[in-house]
């Protein structure tokens, strides 16, 4: 073969194989870019995923807090409704002075009763008709009361709306005046003895009270910031009234920040009679809770769960039933938990307690004056619940004599509504934890 053409032939040769080189790369490159799309596609779809939930998420967000806003609006509109109607019918004039729509609640077993929301609204120059239940004055306020009723059992339950009010130093109870406010906006027309008071099975009634209050006992409530309600037990048969549901309780309304503060405060204590009907000023010195120790009396497990020293200043109208105590005053308050496993009910009213101090060589009983039980306030059968025991000591003995020594309790024997001993004269003893 000649030269030429076998040089010829080799150049040939190897541009073929560089041409199949690059075709490879090309190839490779191709696969690269195609992995880095599929790679980048995948990443885009992830974030659109995540934008799309945030999206989502944010919707949602913004669809609860626009229902929250409704409902605060609704309830606002509600009350500025029934403030417009009240001023028109009275010819008065009005200025909302608080409100409060933190939600207060008392459970009675399947029942629960609750105050969802409150105004209080000054009313002045008023028509003269309408001066009754203002303790015959023009001038006043009214507190303007939401409330419900919600039967979470399986039967029909039946509930008088009795939420009267009541302060330190009233001398009447203060309930709802049908005049100032539509009809059929009031709890007690939705529950009235033209349906026999009755909360069908898994519904619930609402409505509010307007609770009128001359200047005078305006001015009284503002300065003391707070007003009581009590809340009577549902009952469990149509027209009867001696087949309780629950025990009472009470809510507090806070007319101001001073009376807010008030009852936060008061929170923290256990609820006697004391606290709950707001006798006075209570000063935590000691307190200690989830105890635990046990004692059995028959079939009732007795818990000392826990106890509050508190140093207690009574307000004027209380002082004079704490007139004994010259050197100050120190209440006890002891809390108790029943396991009844019995076949009959417990009655809370019933039971005694005997408090030991100085080392056993001093004694008392449970306070009566402070005792916030009814005959009606039961711990029934294969059921549980609380028992608070009140002492009042003198504050001087306590401080230089009984703090530091053991205090001993002996809480006994149960008994039935009837007040008749279903422990066989049984008692429990204890000795309250001092560290």
């Amino acid at each position: 073969m000649p030269k030429k053409l076998i040089a010829l032939f080799s150049v040939l040769l190897l541009a073929a194989v560089f041409i199949s080189g690059c075709g490879k790369e090309d190839v490779k490159a191709d696969k690269k870019t195609e992995a880095a799309e599929k790679e980048d596609q995948t990443k885009n779809e992830d974030q659109t995923k995540e934008k799309e939930q945030e999206t989502e998420k944010e919707a949602a967000a913004e669809e609860d807090a626009s229902a929250d806003t409704e409902k605060e609006n609704t309830a606002t509109n509600d009350v500025s409704g029934l403030i417009s109607f009240m001023e028109e019918q009275t010819e008065g004039t009005t200025k909302t002075v608080f409100e409060n729509s933190d939600k207060q609640t008392h459970d009675l077993k399947d029942i629960s009763v609750s105050l969802d929301a409150y105004t209080v609204v000054q009313l002045n120059d008023f028509h003269t008709d309408f001066s009754i239940p203002f303790n015959d004055q023009t001038d006043g306020g009214v507190i303007l009361a939401k409330y419900s009723v919600e039967n979470k059992g399986d039967k029909d339950a039946y509930y008088m709306p009795s939420l009267d009010g009541t302060f330190t130093g009233a001398t009447k109870a203060y309930t709802n005046y049908k005049e100032l406010i539509p009809e059929e906006d009031q709890l007690s027309t939705v529950l009235s003895p033209a349906n026999d008071y009755v909360v069908k099975a898994g519904e619930t009634a609402e409505g509010y009270f307007a609770y009128p209050f001359g200047k005078d006992a305006f001015d009284k409530i503002m300065d003391l910031g707070t007003i009581q309600v009590d809340v009577p037990p549902a009952q469990g048969t149509k027209g009867k009234f001696d087949n309780p549901i629950g025990s009472k309780g009470k809510f507090t309304i806070s007319l101001n920040d001073k009376g807010a503060e008030k009852a936060s405060a008061n929170a923290k204590f256990y609820q006697d009679d004391a606290t709950k009907n707001d006798m006075g000023e209570k000063k935590l010195l000691k307190e200690k809770s989830d105890i635990g120790k046990k004692e059995k009396l028959r079939d009732v497990t007795v818990t000392l769960d826990g106890y509050q020293f508190a140093e207690f200043t009574p307000n004027e109208v209380e002082a004079p039933r704490f007139k004994n105590f010259k050197n100050g005053v120190v209440i006890l308050t002891v809390k108790f938990l029943l396991d009844n496993k019995g076949k009959e009910d417990i009655g809370l009213s019933g039971i005694s307690s005997t408090l030991r101090v100085n080392d056993g060589s001093q004694w008392m009983i449970n306070e009566g004056m402070l005792k916030m039980y009814t005959i009606n306030d039961l711990i029934e059968a294969n059921d549980s619940g609380e028992l608070l025991q009140v002492y009042v000591l003198d504050k001087e003995q306590y401080d230089k004599i009984w703090k530091d020594k053991d205090f001993d309790i002996e809480i006994g024997p149960m008994r039935n509504k009837e007040a008749k001993d279903i422990s066989k004269g049984k008692k429990a003893s204890f000795k309250l934890p001092n560290e």
